[in-house]
């Protein structure tokens, strides 16, 4: 299996598991900019060199050999379930993608179709109602998770406590998980801990979003999209990220943690 989704510094300073709709693109950057005193010009998630990447083969060896020696930090980042669904919703289903087209090409015309969702027109710019086409994506994510239907479930949506167990099942151990909401606070924390050819400043970091724009604006507040039957898919599709990671079930609008992630619990819970 190895370790899908796994980034690492060329130098060797810092591992880092990717969980997409969790600042991936901001933290890769800061990466390759620690190595190589830039930034990377483009979506970083385009670069073949500069970073080491799992899905690049000759980026295999060093991460597996660093991993499972832990020589080096190994750290992911982690983000509320409520917003990072919401994201997923406005950026993948509603938005046009950088390529120009639709993300994954007869998706969209299929929950259209399949589940009535209305995503704003061709172009994702026309009114629609938010809040009805959204819950009813939420039946969609809850089918492609609990039953493999009518596709298996998409990197952006599933779990994110999914994305970072196969990290430690493989035989990786993290020193930090951070959250995005506190994201300077803890993306300092990785900074402090360990060495790097050039020095970070986080407060001199843009905020490389690469999904901005994709869509149409989120028009309520995020606690409006969740009704009871919304909050109880959520918990059936996404309960362990609330448990491990420590986020408000009970209040869609609280997107901050209410409490501290324990890494061994992390470990315990997420390696079996």
């Amino acid at each position: 299996m190895g370790f899908p989704g796994t980034w690492m510094t060329e130098s060797q300073s810092v591992v880092y598991r990717v969980v997409p709709k969790c600042a991936c693109s901001t933290i890769g950057q800061i990466m390759h900019y620690s190595d190589h005193g830039r930034f990377f010009d483009g979506d970083i998630h385009d670069a073949k060199d500069g970073l080491h990447k799992w899905a690049l083969d000759h980026s295999q060896a060093p991460i597996l050999d660093t991993v499972t020696g832990h020589k080096a930090y190994a750290f992911t980042c982690v983000r509320n379930p409520y917003t990072r669904v919401l994201s997923s919703f406005f950026d993948k289903i509603c938005g046009i993608q950088r390529n120009g087209r639709r993300y994954r090409g007869n998706l969209v015309p299929k929950l259209t179709y399949e589940y009535g969702i209305e995503v704003g027109g061709e172009d994702g710019k026309q009114e629609f109602d938010q809040i009805k086409s959204f819950r009813r994506f939420l039946l969609f994510v809850r089918d492609t998770i609990r039953f493999r239907r009518p596709m298996d479930p998409d990197i952006h949506w599933s779990s994110t406590s999914g994305h970072v167990s196969t990290f430690i099942c493989n035989g990786g151990r993290y020193d930090k998980i951070i959250w995005t909401e506190k994201f300077n606070e803890g993306m300092q924390d990785v900074i402090d801990a360990i060495e790097t050819p050039h020095v970070v400043d986080l407060a001199a970091v843009p905020r490389f979003n690469e999904s901005e724009g994709h869509g149409p604006k989120r028009a309520h507040p995020v606690e409006d999209y969740f009704d009871d039957l919304s909050m109880h898919l959520i918990y059936e599709i996404y309960k362990r990220d609330f448990e491990v990671f420590k986020y408000d079930f009970e209040n869609p609008g609280n997107k901050m943690p209410i409490g501290e992630i324990d890494l061994d619990e992390v470990h315990a819970k997420l390696g079996g």
